[in-house]
């Protein structure tokens, strides 16, 4: 088992506009209305970069600096961890597109941001961060994978690290075969000990599959945590907004799940 504790959260979604107005969502004191999700503007970028970014990196780079404003830490500091089920799906598209076509020159922009890591590197552009970086995938458990690399550097001896998890639809007829429903980002700080900004403390081990992945709370969220995997997080969130423990069990791999133990800063 290993122990993090959370210090910053960061959210975008559809009708899931940040983590502190999200509150009252998974507290159940407000209905949840699912809209067009809102990409802001990506402020820490230099103008040609924020140009150049595709909505995936406007999405990872706004759960980050959210999660990253509550947290008392500098993300110039601390290593990093993305993780996403399958990267840029408009930028593949595109490339594919054009490769397709009889017009086969590539944009030189569309190219490089068709790399896995390319979130990483415009993060590390925007926040001046030369700390390590790390970009993983493991399809539908990709949120799981990325708090598992961040037990694992943890325990190695970080004495915090970010995980920025998102996702993105994508265009046809990709989605035909990857249907994923919403963009959806989500970022947790996570550090090795409590501190005066530790919202929360959870316990994460494997376990064998074969139970039911935890629901989302409200239930209205549920179709979401289903149709996105980086919205697996949302039992996790609402563990930690409901302000009481709990067990939450996160799908991973085929023959194992993530069981998180969630405390609530109240409680630790």
């Amino acid at each position: 088992m290993i122990r993090l504790y959370v210090e910053g959260i960061g959210l975008r979604g559809p009708g899931l506009d940040g983590w502190e107005a999200s509150l009252p969502i998974f507290a159940g004191e407000a209905a949840y209305e699912q809209r067009p999700i809102e990409f802001p503007a990506v402020g820490l970028l230099p103008p040609n970069e924020r140009r150049r970014a595709p909505q995936m990196v406007k999405l990872a780079l706004a759960a980050g600096a959210e999660a990253f404003a509550t947290s008392g830490r500098s993300p110039a500091e601390t290593p990093a961890i993305f993780a996403s089920s399958g990267g840029d799906g408009e930028t593949i598209h595109a490339i594919l597109h054009t490769l397709a076509g009889t017009e086969r020159e590539l944009s030189p922009t569309r190219f490089h941001n068709s790399v896995h890591n390319v979130a990483a590197g415009y993060w590390s552009i925007a926040t001046g961060a030369r700390t390590p970086a790390t970009s993983l995938c493991a399809h539908d458990g990709s949120f799981a994978a990325g708090l598992i690399e961040a037990g694992a550097q943890v325990s190695a001896g970080a004495a915090a690290v970010v995980l920025i998890a998102y996702d993105l639809p994508y265009p046809g007829p990709l989605a035909a075969v990857r249907q994923i429903a919403e963009p959806f980002g989500v970022a947790y700080v996570l550090a090795a000990e409590p501190s005066r900004q530790t919202v929360g403390k959870i316990d994460i081990e494997l376990s064998p599959a074969g139970g039911v992945p935890s629901p989302a709370r409200p239930a209205a969220l549920e179709p979401l945590r289903q149709s996105v995997p980086a919205a697996r997080c949302l039992p996790v969130l609402a563990a930690l907004a409901a302000g009481e423990a709990s067990e939450v069990m996160l799908d991973y791999l085929d023959d194992l799940a993530l069981t998180v133990h969630v405390i609530p800063g109240g409680r630790i």
